[in-house]
């Protein structure tokens, strides 16, 4: 069943209105024909309707039916700041939270799968994701604050499609892969190639992202990630490297190896040669010092307001040799 709250007078409506932070809300069929008014005050939102669906396919319904128009709702700790900044005019707010599907956490013998509506917290205090995916760990850890944390979901991180985004690079090192339900049916993509650029990602009119999984991590792993910001009051990377590898029994050899960079490009870059190149090396300086070079070259950074191209390049060089030796200390336990 859907819930609407309507923005009519009723405890429903002002109980949504109160948690969720909106203005106003309307039902579907009260939008207005000109929405100009939206945009005559900053922070003046365009009327919507508040959907809470219980199943994927009632969601899916209502993204099909407004395509542009409707956003999801996980954490809304992106939503909410651009609609309110009229980045987005919307017809309807799907509200996630009430999926099963959408905000559960599994870990079992097939491996790990998170929900797309998972909150950050509930990711990095589950102690089986610590123990076998300790970069997922990494990641949501620094998702924000603490406040952010208890909202912001994963799945929201991914499909907000930010070059610099914290959480993307290590499901990209776990070999996620993103689960998707539209009105066409389900389908899978690697997450490496969900984000096709800023803000901007594969999902298609009507598909919502429902959960991302990755296998059981083979023995003799590590993984980790870190990430470079200017100053504690700018909680964005300058830029990030996220690195997994599986060791040999011995230790001392490099079997696999997966390089994701955050910051340094239109979209997060998976570094293929740099973690092919540790296939098979021995685990010393000179092997580690190659893949972060080419780490280096896969990096294609800007200059802007946070770092240079060069000083962005000399980071990723350095943050991957320190994340290589992470998760060495990490796979050897």
């Amino acid at each position: 069943m859907i819930a609407l709250a309507t923005g009519r007078p009723g405890r429903g409506s002002r109980q949504a209105s109160s948690e969720f932070g909106f203005s106003r809300c309307a039902p579907l069929n009260d939008q207005p024909e000109n929405s100009e008014y939206s945009l005559e005050r900053r922070g003046r939102l365009h009327p919507f309707a508040y959907v809470a669906p219980v199943t994927v396919e009632e969601a899916v319904a209502v993204l099909d039916k407004h395509g542009d128009r409707a956003r999801p709702l996980a954490g809304g700790t992106d939503l909410l700041v651009k609609t309110r900044a009229n980045v987005w005019e919307l017809d309807a707010v799907v509200d996630i939270k009430n999926i099963p599907e959408l905000m559960t956490v599994t870990v079992g013998n097939d491996g790990l799968s998170i929900g797309a509506g998972v909150p950050c917290y509930q990711i990095y205090e589950n102690s089986e994701v610590a123990a076998g995916y300790p970069c997922i760990v990494d990641g949501t850890d620094i998702i924000g604050g603490i406040q952010i944390q208890s909202r912001a979901a994963l799945g929201g991180n991914l499909c907000n499609a930010a070059p610099s985004a914290d959480g993307v690079c290590p499901l990209i090192v776990h070999s996620a892969v993103a689960h998707i339900a539209g009105p066409g049916g389900n389908r899978e993509v690697a997450v490496e190639d969900f984000c096709t650029g800023p803000s901007q990602t594969v999902l298609k009119k009507g598909e919502l992202l429902v959960s991302m999984s990755m296998p059981k991590p083979p023995a003799n792993f590590g993984a980790a990630y870190t990430r470079f910001i200017p100053r504690n009051e700018m909680d964005i990377a300058v830029a990030g490297v996220a690195v997994s590898l599986v060791l040999d029994p011995s230790g001392q050899n490099f079997e696999s190896a997966r390089i994701a960079l955050a910051s340094v490009g239109p979209v997060p870059i998976l570094a293929t040669a740099a973690g092919d190149s540790l296939a098979g090396k021995p685990v010393n300086d000179e092997s580690i010092a190659a893949a972060a070079a080419l780490a280096r070259d896969a990096a294609s950074p800007i200059t802007d307001m946070r770092g240079t191209i060069e000083q962005r390049r000399q980071l990723v060089e350095v943050l991957t040799g320190r994340m290589i030796n992470k998760a060495i200390e990490r796979a050897r336990g």
